[in-house]
Protein backbone atom coordinates (compact mmCIF):
# COMPACT_ATOMS: atom_id res chain seq x y z
CA UNK A 1 0.00 0.00 0.00
CA UNK A 2 1.37 3.37 -0.96
CA UNK A 3 0.49 6.01 1.59
CA UNK A 4 1.62 8.65 -0.91
CA UNK A 5 -0.64 7.57 -3.77
CA UNK A 6 -3.34 5.76 -1.78
CA UNK A 7 -3.50 2.46 -3.69
CA UNK A 8 -1.95 -1.04 -3.87
CA UNK A 9 -0.10 -2.23 -6.95
CA UNK A 10 1.06 -5.85 -7.12
CA UNK A 11 3.21 -7.38 -9.85
CA UNK A 12 3.11 -10.89 -11.29
CA UNK A 13 5.97 -12.24 -13.36
CA UNK A 14 5.44 -15.87 -14.39
CA UNK A 15 5.42 -18.39 -17.19
CA UNK A 16 2.06 -19.48 -18.55
CA UNK A 17 2.56 -23.11 -17.44
CA UNK A 18 2.74 -22.39 -13.71
CA UNK A 19 -0.01 -23.69 -11.44
CA UNK A 20 -3.39 -24.50 -12.93
CA UNK A 21 -3.32 -23.59 -16.60
CA UNK A 22 -4.76 -24.41 -20.01
CA UNK A 23 -2.54 -25.55 -22.87
CA UNK A 24 -3.74 -24.79 -26.39
CA UNK A 25 -2.67 -26.32 -29.71
CA UNK A 26 -0.03 -23.59 -30.16
CA UNK A 27 1.89 -25.10 -27.23
CA UNK A 28 3.47 -27.96 -29.22
CA UNK A 29 2.02 -27.85 -32.72
CA UNK A 30 2.42 -25.40 -35.59
CA UNK A 31 -0.90 -23.68 -34.75
CA UNK A 32 -0.74 -19.89 -35.04
CA UNK A 33 -3.84 -19.26 -32.91
CA UNK A 34 -3.21 -17.65 -29.54
CA UNK A 35 -5.24 -19.09 -26.68
CA UNK A 36 -7.29 -15.89 -26.29
CA UNK A 37 -8.49 -16.24 -29.90
CA UNK A 38 -10.35 -19.48 -29.15
CA UNK A 39 -14.09 -19.08 -28.55
CA UNK A 40 -15.05 -18.85 -24.87
CA UNK A 41 -17.39 -21.82 -25.44
CA UNK A 42 -14.24 -23.96 -25.68
CA UNK A 43 -13.66 -23.44 -21.95
CA UNK A 44 -17.17 -23.87 -20.51
CA UNK A 45 -19.13 -27.14 -20.63
CA UNK A 46 -20.87 -29.84 -18.68
CA UNK A 47 -18.27 -31.74 -16.71
CA UNK A 48 -17.55 -35.40 -16.24
CA UNK A 49 -15.16 -36.86 -13.66
CA UNK A 50 -13.46 -40.21 -14.17
CA UNK A 51 -11.89 -41.75 -11.08
CA UNK A 52 -8.64 -43.19 -12.47
CA UNK A 53 -6.64 -43.48 -9.25
CA UNK A 54 -3.94 -46.16 -9.04
CA UNK A 55 -3.71 -46.54 -12.83
CA UNK A 56 -0.18 -45.92 -14.16
CA UNK A 57 -1.66 -46.08 -17.68
CA UNK A 58 -5.16 -44.63 -17.97
CA UNK A 59 -6.96 -46.78 -20.53
CA UNK A 60 -10.44 -46.83 -22.00
CA UNK A 61 -13.06 -48.69 -19.94
CA UNK A 62 -16.55 -49.72 -21.05
CA UNK A 63 -18.17 -47.74 -18.21
CA UNK A 64 -16.88 -44.47 -19.73
CA UNK A 65 -19.32 -44.86 -22.64
CA UNK A 66 -22.20 -44.01 -20.29
CA UNK A 67 -20.36 -41.37 -18.26
CA UNK A 68 -18.82 -39.14 -20.94
CA UNK A 69 -21.26 -36.90 -22.79
CA UNK A 70 -20.74 -35.18 -26.14
CA UNK A 71 -19.07 -31.75 -26.03
CA UNK A 72 -18.17 -32.05 -22.36
CA UNK A 73 -15.05 -31.30 -20.35
CA UNK A 74 -13.61 -34.53 -18.94
CA UNK A 75 -11.65 -34.47 -15.69
CA UNK A 76 -9.32 -37.32 -14.74
CA UNK A 77 -8.94 -37.77 -10.99
CA UNK A 78 -5.59 -39.49 -10.37
CA UNK A 79 -4.94 -38.10 -6.89
CA UNK A 80 -1.49 -37.00 -8.05
CA UNK A 81 -2.05 -33.38 -7.00
CA UNK A 82 -0.84 -34.42 -3.52
CA UNK A 83 2.68 -34.74 -5.01
CA UNK A 84 2.70 -31.25 -6.59
CA UNK A 85 6.13 -29.62 -6.40
CA UNK A 86 8.01 -32.91 -6.01
CA UNK A 87 10.10 -34.86 -8.51
CA UNK A 88 7.52 -37.67 -8.33
CA UNK A 89 4.80 -35.31 -9.57
CA UNK A 90 6.74 -34.44 -12.71
CA UNK A 91 8.55 -37.72 -13.40
CA UNK A 92 6.22 -40.52 -12.24
CA UNK A 93 2.69 -39.29 -12.99
CA UNK A 94 0.27 -41.59 -14.84
CA UNK A 95 -0.10 -41.35 -18.60
CA UNK A 96 -3.22 -41.44 -20.76
CA UNK A 97 -3.48 -44.27 -23.29
CA UNK A 98 -4.35 -43.57 -26.90
CA UNK A 99 -7.43 -45.83 -26.63
CA UNK A 100 -9.01 -43.38 -24.18
CA UNK A 101 -7.94 -40.40 -26.30
CA UNK A 102 -9.65 -41.81 -29.38
CA UNK A 103 -12.84 -42.39 -27.41
CA UNK A 104 -12.76 -38.84 -26.02
CA UNK A 105 -12.29 -37.52 -29.56
CA UNK A 106 -15.35 -39.52 -30.70
CA UNK A 107 -17.33 -37.70 -27.98
CA UNK A 108 -16.10 -34.31 -29.25
CA UNK A 109 -14.91 -33.25 -25.82
CA UNK A 110 -13.78 -29.64 -25.51
CA UNK A 111 -11.07 -30.09 -22.92
CA UNK A 112 -9.31 -32.72 -20.83
CA UNK A 113 -8.61 -31.70 -17.23
CA UNK A 114 -6.01 -33.49 -15.12
CA UNK A 115 -4.53 -33.24 -11.62
CA UNK A 116 -1.01 -33.81 -12.93
CA UNK A 117 1.45 -31.89 -15.14
CA UNK A 118 0.76 -33.64 -18.44
CA UNK A 119 -1.29 -36.47 -19.93
CA UNK A 120 1.95 -38.06 -21.18
CA UNK A 121 5.72 -37.69 -21.36
CA UNK A 122 8.27 -36.92 -24.06
CA UNK A 123 7.81 -37.06 -27.05
CA UNK A 124 4.29 -35.91 -26.04
CA UNK A 125 2.27 -37.86 -28.60
CA UNK A 126 -0.91 -37.67 -26.49
CA UNK A 127 -0.57 -33.89 -26.16
CA UNK A 128 -0.13 -33.67 -29.92
CA UNK A 129 -3.14 -35.94 -30.52
CA UNK A 130 -5.40 -33.70 -28.45
CA UNK A 131 -4.04 -30.48 -29.94
CA UNK A 132 -4.25 -31.71 -33.54
CA UNK A 133 -7.92 -32.39 -32.81
CA UNK A 134 -8.44 -29.01 -31.14
CA UNK A 135 -8.92 -30.36 -27.64
CA UNK A 136 -7.46 -28.16 -24.89
CA UNK A 137 -5.64 -29.59 -21.85
CA UNK A 138 -6.28 -28.21 -18.36
CA UNK A 139 -3.33 -29.15 -16.13
CA UNK A 140 -2.38 -29.10 -12.43
CA UNK A 141 -5.94 -29.23 -11.09
CA UNK A 142 -6.61 -29.77 -7.39
CA UNK A 143 -9.57 -30.86 -5.24
CA UNK A 144 -10.97 -33.27 -7.83
CA UNK A 145 -11.81 -35.72 -5.04
CA UNK A 146 -14.68 -33.37 -4.16
CA UNK A 147 -16.35 -34.16 -7.50
CA UNK A 148 -16.24 -37.96 -7.27
CA UNK A 149 -19.87 -39.10 -7.30
CA UNK A 150 -21.19 -35.75 -8.52
CA UNK A 151 -23.16 -36.36 -11.69
CA UNK A 152 -24.27 -32.88 -12.70
CA UNK A 153 -21.73 -30.07 -12.82
CA UNK A 154 -20.33 -27.50 -15.19
CA UNK A 155 -16.64 -26.72 -15.66
CA UNK A 156 -15.58 -23.12 -16.24
CA UNK A 157 -11.88 -22.50 -16.93
CA UNK A 158 -11.31 -19.30 -18.88
CA UNK A 159 -7.91 -18.25 -20.19
CA UNK A 160 -6.64 -14.72 -19.78
CA UNK A 161 -6.86 -12.48 -22.84
CA UNK A 162 -3.17 -12.69 -23.71
CA UNK A 163 -1.08 -13.49 -26.76
CA UNK A 164 0.32 -16.81 -25.57
CA UNK A 165 0.21 -20.54 -26.27
CA UNK A 166 -1.28 -21.22 -22.84
CA UNK A 167 -2.80 -19.38 -19.92
CA UNK A 168 -3.12 -19.60 -16.17
CA UNK A 169 -6.73 -20.03 -15.14
CA UNK A 170 -9.00 -20.21 -12.15
CA UNK A 171 -10.83 -23.43 -12.91
CA UNK A 172 -14.11 -24.07 -11.15
CA UNK A 173 -16.77 -26.75 -11.12
CA UNK A 174 -20.23 -25.37 -10.60
CA UNK A 175 -22.30 -28.16 -9.09
CA UNK A 176 -25.93 -28.29 -10.22
CA UNK A 177 -27.05 -31.09 -7.94
CA UNK A 178 -25.54 -33.76 -5.72
CA UNK A 179 -26.53 -37.42 -5.86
Amino acid sequence: YSSVNGYNDHRLDTGMHAGTHIDSPMHITDSKEYIYEAPLESFIAKGCILDVRNQPVIEMKAEYKKLVKDYSIVLLYTGYDKFYGTARYYLEHPVVDLSLCKFLLSKNIKMLGIDMPSPDRYPFEINKFFFENRIFILENLTNLEKLVGVTDFEVIALPMRIKADSSMTRAIARISSKP
